[in-house]
């Protein structure tokens, strides 16, 4: 029996083998992979923002799993199905939704994250690993006011922070399932979606959620804020939690912070801002003041991979005392008794629901030490000064009027045509520059009106990628002018 198992082990090994191939393998396939993307990078400047087609990557069923390929083929099936089709995420013409970057240092860190696969969870399996974790989570709390009693967490994006801030909220308040249904939670009507999950997804889903008037400008009116809460707890209502917005979605808005946060300390509310996207701004000097009283909430969210251009899959929490995120999300576990010893550092898995952790942090720590902090403050000051420039020429080309005034780095505009439906041609008028695909574009409604955003954010988007915008919205909207009309 023991020799058959054995001979079995052999040939199992013979074959196993191959998944660790030796360096004439690897360097043929590290080639391959690198003409690829440096073609890719080296050409970018002329690669649509967007391409239609017919197909949309359908023909990769045709490449089955199961039988071993060539990396050359495997490459050609991710040029034809995956990398032309669609958005093209890495363009600076991605001016839509709130883009992502792709920082080249970034894909080095996660090659070096991913060949030595260090376990980012425990600070017992790579001291080191969540060493720089921790430094840049320190890093992040100095940038937004934190206190050295700050903790956090590197996330996987903005939805999965938000949940960890919501959950430690949820705990430290005591909150039981019989208080659910009395438990107030206040928000503007732009408040992400992911918040809304979130809570659902912490077990509020009862509770009752009040979206707060806003200005002319989208910001929540504290004032209202103020009566609402008032209003509840003489309904014997449970107010609970306050989520600010610094730079909405929709329309880059930024909440009056310092107010709010004198409110929420007035009523004892937890205080929770939903700065994924426009948290890095406090790092210039254009928009720094319009942070004031960031730095007094007890939680944020803010995501590396929008704000300095990270890959997808980088996001932060922040709470101001990092006690409370510990004695929420910190469990023990009988096989990880050995991790508990000796530790001098808080460990990820102790701060965030994720136990098993990619090295997330390497992808932010490269490219910081790489570029140096003035680099990314002057990119975002780019991006502000790129999207004050949009707002003062697209009201130069008849027909189009715009939101308020940006912020930070969002706006939005619209076509009236003289005649017809404005929402139906502001509709067409984005499928065309879909089309055309120099740039992309997308919509959004507010109050039953179509408006198009400008969503500047991409580390390749400067003032040439505009100046095309503004071209191809002057020719489209021409085209479909004479069409309308």
């Amino acid at each position: 029996m023991t020799m058959d198992i054995l001979e079995k082990l052999k040939l199992l090994e013979s074959e196993s083998r191959k998944l660790d191939p030796e360096f004439e393998q690897r360097n043929h396939w590290r080639k391959a992979v690198a003409d690829y993307s440096d073609h890719f990078l080296d050409n970018i400047e002329q690669i649509k923002a967007y391409v239609v087609s017919e197909d949309r990557g359908r023909d990769i069923y045709n490449t089955p799993i199961g039988e071993p390929k060539t990396i050359e083929s495997l490459l050609d099936v991710l040029a034809y199905n995956v990398d032309r089709p669609g958005l093209n995420p890495a363009s600076g013409g991605h001016l839509a939704y709130i883009p992502g970057g792709g920082l080249f240092p970034s894909a080095l860190g996660d090659y070096l994250a991913d060949v030595f696969n260090r376990y980012a969870g425990m600070f017992f399996g790579s001291p080191g690993a969540v060493r720089m974790e921790n430094q840049l989570i320190r890093w992040l709390s100095e940038q937004m006011g934190y206190p050295e009693t700050a903790s956090g967490n590197l996330s996987s994006g903005g939805s999965i922070a938000n949940m960890t801030a919501i959950c430690t909220a949820r705990d430290f308040k005591n909150l039981n399932a019989a208080d659910f249904s009395k438990v107030v939670i206040y928000s503007t009507a732009q408040v992400h979606h992911c918040v809304h999950k979130a809570i659902n997804m912490v077990g509020l889903r009862e509770a009752v959620k009040h979206k707060v008037p806003m200005d002319a400008h989208f910001r929540m009116d504290p004032q209202a804020l103020h009566n609402q809460i008032l209003a509840d707890l003489e309904a014997g209502l449970k107010p609970f939690m306050v989520i600010g917005s610094a730079g909405t979605t929709d329309v880059g808005a930024v909440d009056p912070l310092d107010t709010i946060a004198d409110i929420c300390a007035e009523f004892k509310l937890w205080f929770h801002v939903d700065a994924a996207y426009g948290g890095f701004f406090i790092m210039t000097d254009e928009v720094k003041s319009l942070f004031k009283g960031i730095e007094r909430s007890d939680s944020l969210v803010i995501d590396p991979h929008k704000g300095l251009f990270l890959p997808y899959g980088t996001g932060a929490v922040l709470v101001r005392d990092g006690q409370q995120l510990f004695e929420s999300q910190h469990m023990m576990a009988s096989y990880l008794q050995d991790s508990y010893l000796d530790v001098e550092e808080v460990s990820p898995a102790d701060l965030s629901p994720e136990l098993t952790k990619h090295f997330r942090g390497l992808r932010l720590w490269l490219p910081l030490q790489l570029y140096g902090v003035e680099t990314f403050r002057s990119a975002l000051s780019e991006k502000i000064w790129l999207t004050r420039y949009f707002y003062e020429e697209i009201q130069k080309i008849e027909g189009f009027e715009v939101g308020p005034y940006p912020q930070l780095s969002v706006m939005t505009y619209r076509f009236v045509p003289k005649s017809g439906d404005a929402n139906t041609f502001n509709a067409r008028l984005v499928e065309e520059v879909r089309n055309d695909g120099r740039v992309f574009l997308s919509s959004t409604m507010i109050d039953g009106v179509f408006y198009i955003r400008l969503a500047v954010l991409s580390f390749r988007t400067h003032l040439s990628t505009i100046q095309t915008c503004l071209q191809v919205l002057r020719e489209k909207s021409a085209l479909l002018t004479k069409d309308f009309n």
